[in-house]
């Protein structure tokens, strides 16, 4: 891992510990993973909170007022918007999709789940995310958190990644296999 990443790594993760301990200590934790999942979800769908986040054109005034304003329009909690705020003035709001992430470990990890990384070639509906959450409980043994996106070089199928175990039934990848396959013999 380059410097510059475990840097970033090591902030979010600080962040995210602290912010994770607070909610436990006040016994918020699924309070903070609603607000986790829709401040993920406002990233994934947002290329200006993207921009707002990543780009140094902001200035610290302008990054602390726009956060301010998105946490007070989600009505996220005290505790949350207060980090938000802490990490614009710090200009450490590039850290934020790696803070989430980690604070869905640390819930999932508290809550005796486990986080399932799922890449599927198009969304997939409520009861396509139910069925393979009950797919995987059965194979792991545990309840499984889905993050989901969308990869449509993937062609069709999904790629899942639970823990160090990773299932590729994609469409691309057995075309991969198909064309090494044919490589071999000709």
């Amino acid at each position: 891992m380059s410097e510059p990443a475990s840097i970033s790594t090591g902030i979010a993760k600080r962040y995210a510990t602290a912010i994770f301990e607070l909610a436990k200590d006040d016994g918020a934790l699924s309070q903070l993973r609603s607000e986790v999942d829709s401040l993920a979800e406002a990233l994934d769908q947002s290329a200006d909170l993207r921009e707002l986040i990543s780009s140094p054109v902001y200035s610290r005034d302008e990054q602390q007022s726009a956060i301010s304003a998105i946490a007070s329009k989600m009505g996220l909690s005290q505790m949350l918007s207060n980090t938000l705020r802490l990490m614009a003035s710090k200009r450490r709001l590039f850290v934020l999709p790696a803070m989430l992430r980690t604070l869905r470990e640390l819930i999932a990890e508290a809550s005796g789940e486990v986080t399932a990384e799922v890449r599927a070639a198009s969304p997939l509906d409520d009861a396509q995310r139910a069925r393979l959450a009950q797919s995987l409980k059965a194979s792991i043994g545990r309840d499984v958190n889905i993050n989901l996106s969308v990869d449509e070089k993937l062609i069709g199928g999904l790629v899942i990644k639970v823990g160090s175990k990773m299932i590729d039934t994609s469409i691309r990848s057995k075309l991969n296999a198909l064309q090494n396959t044919m490589k071999e013999v000709g």
